[in-house]
This record gives structure tokens, sequence and C-alpha cells, in this order.
């Protein structure tokens, strides 16, 4: 009799621990798993993957990243293999995050300069070497990826190397799916000073079309069949798979889409996993804030200038007077964009005419997740998600956030252009 109450109060425990999600996900009684689809989704040059939706979660552990990618597998078995990828990204970021934090220790040695300026002419800083081998290690064991490219790498790069040394040496490797894009340490400028920095990833399709023959004997063709493997790389945003951003700051976020919305992750340190925390976020079609560094207004295109003067002076198109917030990182600048609505920016200027931010590990994965939120992304003259890069470090002028603010802007530069 012991037994069966004991039994009993254990499965009354276990049950009380799941809750059905009706409020979260569930949109369809009968079933567990729902294929949702976003309503008047951007154009991508992908079909559209089905989004899970959870029929019922622990309340303890929520749902985490881990079960997540498992119901997207489920859901979208051509791109199953990308849980691989997510697996290690998941693992990188965790350990990014700890790194950031144990940096203002005295025992640490990750703050400062490294001595070395990478292919922007930047000095790279300890943290930009470590966190760009941390994740560069994470995603080469998934033996997932073909070729990969970072802002702190002077070129694409191989995964399947020795990755005992520093060797620049460039492989490619047959049978491999993916390429990856990222920055590893977004805004290490700021992280002397405990303000948030972010990784941004983003993730392609590898040609299979591209076959290196490991037995040519003349190196300028196997230099040129290199480059075409390479030229990977080089896709716009529109042929993007998935995009991904860690945050590290008051918590550990991470904010990843597969072209079917965006779902924020946050880490929960007590069991050592990201969980679901905003299920298929939205961004506000209008805003009252924008996010740029006003110490160029004086240098931007005029239509710029105007625009911004408008918006702080409350003559805009809104009629709302904005506030200005700006961070300084693009990932921890983006979020609240993302959470609050608004517009960040980095436009050209006369000291930076094509813009300062990187197109192809910056800008196209962010403009990818905040399309998916419902946002707009824009060099003011074009879609950013539509520009292919002519090289793997080119910068763009960058413009994304709420829709009808966003929209004000390409307005004001179209209306000067045809002037």
């Amino acid at each position: 009799m012991r037994l069966f109450l004991s039994v009993l109060v254990l499965t009354i425990a276990v049950s009380n621990g799941f809750t059905s999600t009706n409020r979260l996900f569930r949109k369809d009684e009968s079933s567990v798993r729902f294929a949702s689809v976003m309503e008047e989704a951007p154009s991508m040059n992908r079909p559209t993957t089905k989004a899970p939706v959870f029929d019922e979660v622990c309340e303890t552990t929520g749902v985490t990243l881990t079960r997540f990618m498992n119901e997207v597998a489920i859901l979208n078995p051509e791109i199953a293999e990308i849980t691989t990828l997510f697996g290690a990204i998941d693992t990188a970021c965790k350990a990014i995050s700890n790194l950031v934090k144990r940096s203002q220790l005295p025992s640490s040695e990750t703050l400062g300069y490294q001595g070395e300026v990478n292919v922007q002419g930047e000095d790279q800083k300890k943290l930009d070497v470590i966190t760009n081998d941390l994740l560069k290690r994470a995603l080469r064991f998934t033996g997932r990826l073909g070729v990969l490219a970072s802002e702190e790498e002077d070129e694409p790069v191989d995964m399947i190397g020795n990755a005992v040394t520093d060797s620049e040496e460039i492989v490619i490797d047959e049978g491999e799916k993916y390429v990856a894009v990222f920055d590893p340490l977004d805004g290490s400028s700021n992280v002397d000073a405990g303000i948030p920095t972010g990784t941004i990833i983003g993730i392609y399709e590898h040609d299979e079309c591209c076959e290196i023959d490991y037995d040519c004997i003349d190196e300028e063709d196997c230099t040129e069949q290199e480059a075409q493997c390479l030229a990977n790389t080089l896709q716009p945003g529109t042929n993007l798979v998935a995009s991904a951003y860690c945050l590290y700051s008051s918590s550990t976020f991470l904010a990843l889409t597969l072209g079917n919305g965006v779902y924020i992750f946050t880490l929960d340190e007590t069991i050592g996993e990201f969980v679901l925390s905003k299920p298929n976020v939205k961004i506000p079609d209008d805003c009252k804030i924008y996010s740029f560094n006003e110490a160029n207004l004086e240098n931007w295109d005029e239509p710029m200038y105007k625009v911004v003067k408008g918006w702080r002076e409350g003559t805009g198109k809104s009629g709302e007077r904005f506030s200005s917030r700006y961070i300084g990182s693009m990932v921890g600048d983006v979020h609240r964009t993302l959470l609050y609505g608004g517009v960040f920016g980095y436009p050209a200027d006369t000291k930076n005419p094509n813009g300062k931010l990187r197109l192809l590990y910056e800008g196209a994965p962010m403009s990818f997740i905040m399309e998916q939120a419902g946002g707009l992304s824009t060099t003011c003259r074009e879609r950013v998600m539509e520009c292919v890069p002519e090289y793997v470090h080119q910068r763009i002028p960058i413009v994304m956030g709420s829709k009808n603010a966003v929209q004000e802007i390409i307005d004001a530069y179209a209306e000067s252009d045809s002037a």
C-alpha cells in the first residue's frame, strides 16, 4: 500500500511540473506539434521553414534550446543537421559568457590588447582572439562546416585543417554542408568597462558543386579552385539558413531565426541550459527611440540628417519626439530595439562613406533577424539582405528597426535621389 501511495504522489508531482502552454505556443488543440508559418514573410531564396509549437512544457526547465532544435529537425528534416551546429553555438556562447564575466578579475589575463591588428586595421583585444578561436573550434568539431569567415580572420578558413596550429592555410573538404560567418565578440572595445557585448552568427548552405582536386600539381590551378569554393562565403543574406546572436549582459541571451520568426532564449545558470523566454518576437511598427552615434551627425548625408533632426524635434512623419539610446555595441542596441521598438543604425558619413559595419557577418545576419521579427533593414537605398558581398570584410551603411520609422528614411533618400 505504501509503495502504491508513493508512486501515486510521484506521478502527481511530475504531472504538476508540466503545463499546457496555450498562452505562448499552442495553436491547435488536437496537435502536439503545429507547424506555424509566418504571414507576409520577407522574400528569401529558400523555402520557409516550419516552427514548432509546444503542447506541454516543464515548469522547472521550460523549453530548452536542445528541445527546440530537436522539434525543428523533426518538422524540417532537410535542415536536421543544423541542430548539431546550434549545439556548438550553445556551448560556445556559454563559454564566452563565462570568459566575459571573469575578464574583470585580477587573475584573468583576458583584458587588454593582443598586440596585433586585424585585417580591418583594428587593434585586436585578447578576448577577440580567444573568443574567435573558441567559436571556430566549437563549429569545426561538428563536422558540418566546409568554410568559415570571421571578423578576426584575414580570409575565410577551413574547418578541416590542423586545429593545433595557427596556420592560415585554406583547405576545403567535400561533403560539408554549411558555411558559417561570425563576429566572435561584437563591442569588444567596451568589455573593459563591463558594457554589454555579443556574438553574431550567420549560417549558409555550402555549395555541393564545390570540388577540389587534391592531386592537382599546378599551384595556380589549385588556388583558383579554392577561390571558387571560398566564394561560398560571398552570398547575399537572402541565402541564409539561420542567424543568431548571443548577448552577454544582465543575463546571457541567445536569439535565433531559421526563417520563420525570432525566438529568444535566456541562459538559466542553475541548470546550465538556454530556455525559451520570448517566442516569436515581433518588433513594434512605430517607435520613439533611435540608436545612432550622434557625434557623426554633421557628417551624415542630408536626407539622414533631416530625418533624425525631425525625430529629435518631433516634426517627423509620426509627430512624436524621439529619445536617443545608444550603447555602442550592435548586439546590445539591436536587442533593445527588437524588444521595445526603435531604429538602430550606422549610416554612411564623410569619414566612412561606405559605412562601418561589415555586411557579411554583422549586417546580413542581424538583418535576417530584424526582418523575421517584422522590421526593416536597409542601406538607405537598398535592402541589406539583397546585397551581395564582393569581398569578405566589405562594409556597408545600415539602418534597421521598426517598419514605419525605417521606411521614413528610405522615402527621404528616394525623394532626394529623384530631385
